[in-house]
């Protein structure tokens, strides 16, 4: 065949898939009602060919396949069934929680992911985890208090942070949530199994009269890497369970009964995102989570819900993750710039106008020393630079009293805005309340001491976001990825371009009822049918819309 013969080659138009019988209405042409009728999710779409073309119903009876049934029956090119928001993913993630969406708002910490958005989601039959990490126990009990009260038997849950640095606050978090009867975590950032998570997650296991085992309290574990999420899909290792033995936070039976079931209940792979993020793409990281997972249920024989976080931002991207086989979507970067979100209404503006590449890396406050970044907005704020540079000068220096005398009136300047000396005293204070065991480390080793006052800088940059400190506004640290660049894009010229109308449930049902949408659209397209542009898009709807589609 030549070059020319094959310029002339056309594709053969698909076969019937069978027959449609009108009702009474007749079908209609045009792009615009075939979108209406995908956006009818709860009726089916047929797609006909008439004697003057193309047309679309959503109704009437289908015959599939064999010779005309009727006189006046048509042609079915493709059909799509109906599909709503909320049957897409997986009915045990919505049934466990006892969910109506299988839609998650994450706990961006220092509760930018606040009481009011964890009450929004739970209000219309979502989950949100409450952002408790970088807060004192005080404060997240505050939140419980809140969230039992105006919540009561609907879902939601708090962040359990993995705290190398200081692991005296992430026994007390757990503690304070074993007490307050909290029975959802979001762990996050764990780069390996601690006893204070565990001691969470098999707190209250126990044989069930039926011989199952069941553990009350369930895990959420949001991992970027294959490594960690092997040790959240297995049991957990027998050394620690036997040092929870010893500890006497579980009985030598329930210790032998946790060794039957994963540490993680569901296991959420999170892909390029804000805060911690190995920034790893989620067409790669998810199909890889959901391998290793089934490669795990087979071995051990319970089952781990894995679901997707990281550039859920459009409805494309929603129905990408759903059909890639999530259990459920998580949202964070986009809940940041919703109304009820804790960060300060001069943050949610600038995130408004954020595109996909506005994006960069930085040290993060909580694991400084090691070298751990996280995903923060670029422009705005001079933190990415001023934060890099910090960890330059800890790589570089033993101590605060070796500084170079230039280096040292940068740092009080232009950072401490004080003296070296007055921010050891403060960040001294802050530890008396918090972690006293980190300023005996700091009194013995001078480099510990400089780390924690350049972890002061850094943890107090985001509170000053949140506050909106305009006498901070170069410091800012804005967590985000680049789904916030794409969720601009989306709703730009409509009514969720301006940051006072972005709600989080709105935002949430929106990602939901557009990914089942779309979702029918590629059903459609697989059969051979031509989509116009307007019924490959979903534009936002108001809540009173949402109210007669879902």
């Amino acid at each position: 065949m030549t070059t020319g013969q094959t310029a002339n080659l056309r594709l053969a138009p698909p076969a019937s898939a069978g027959w449609w019988l009108p009702d009474g209405e007749p079908p209609r042409p045009g792009g615009g009602p075939l979108a209406e009728a995908l956006r009818n999710s709860r009726r089916p779409v047929f797609v006909v060919e008439t004697p003057a073309g193309q047309a679309v119903a959503d109704q009437g009876q289908a015959v599939l396949g064999g010779p005309s049934p009727h006189p006046e029956a048509l042609p079915l090119k493709a059909w799509a069934p109906p599909l709503t928001a909320d049957s897409l993913g997986d009915a045990s993630f919505r049934q466990a929680h006892g969910l109506r969406y299988a839609c998650v708002a994450g706990s961006m910490a220092n509760a930018i992911a606040s009481e009011e958005l964890v009450e929004a989601m739970g209000s219309e039959g979502m989950l949100g985890y409450f952002g408790s990490a970088g807060l004192h126990p005080e404060r997240v009990e505050a939140a419980i208090d809140r969230l039992q009260r105006n919540l009561g038997d609907r879902a939601f849950g708090l962040n359990l942070i993995h705290s190398p640095n200081e692991p005296a606050l992430e026994a007390s978090i757990v503690e304070l949530y074993l007490r307050r009867g909290i029975r959802r975590i979001e762990a996050s950032a764990f780069l390996g199994l601690t006893l204070p998570l565990l001691r969470y997650r098999y707190h209250g296991i126990h044989q069930t009269p039926d011989g199952s085992i069941q553990a009350p309290n369930q895990v959420m574990a949001k991992v970027s890497r294959l490594e960690v999420a092997s040790r959240f899909l297995a049991p957990p290792p027998q050394k620690m369970l036997n040092a929870l033995v010893e500890q006497g936070a579980l009985s030598p039976q329930q210790a032998e009964w946790a060794s039957t079931l994963p540490v993680a209940s569901d296991l959420t792979a999170e892909a390029d995102s804000g805060g911690h993020t190995d920034n790893q793409p989620a067409f790669t990281l998810l199909p890889s989570m959901l391998a290793l997972r089934d490669e795990f249920q087979a071995r051990h024989g319970h089952p781990v819900r894995v679901g997707a976080a990281g550039g859920i931002a459009t409805p494309i991207s929603a129905s990408a993750a759903f059909g890639m086989g999530a259990a459920y979507v998580v949202t964070g970067s986009v809940n940041q710039a919703c109304v009820e979100s804790g960060s300060s209404q001069f943050v949610r503006e600038i995130l408004a106008k954020a595109g996909p590449a506005d994006v960069t890396m930085a040290p993060a406050a909580d694991m400084f020393e090691m070298g751990v970044q996280v995903q923060v907005l670029k422009w705005g704020t001079m933190f990415p630079v001023k934060a890099r540079k910090l960890y330059e000068f800890y790589r570089a220096y033993d101590s605060l009293e070796a500084l170079p005398r230039e280096v040292r009136a940068t740092l009080e300047k232009d950072y401490l805005r004080c003296t070296v000396e007055e921010a050891w005293a403060s960040t001294r204070a802050f530890f008396e309340r918090r972690d006293p065991s980190q300023i005996a480390r700091g009194e013995a080793d001078p480099k510990h001491r400089m780390a924690l006052v350049f972890r002061s800088y850094l943890g107090q940059s985001s509170r000053w976001a949140n506050a909106g400190d305009p006498t901070r506004r170069v410091d800012y640290q804005i967590w985000c990825g680049p789904a916030m660049g794409a969720f601009n894009q989306w709703v730009r010229g409509t009514f969720l371009e301006a940051p006072d109308r972005r709600q989080a449930a709105v935002v949430a049902l929106n990602l939901m009822l557009g990914a089942a949408v779309l979702t029918r659209a590629s059903w459609l397209r697989a059969q051979g049918i031509e989509l116009p542009a307007e019924a490959t898009r979903f534009a936002p709807l108001t809540s009173d819309q949402l109210a007669h589609l879902r």
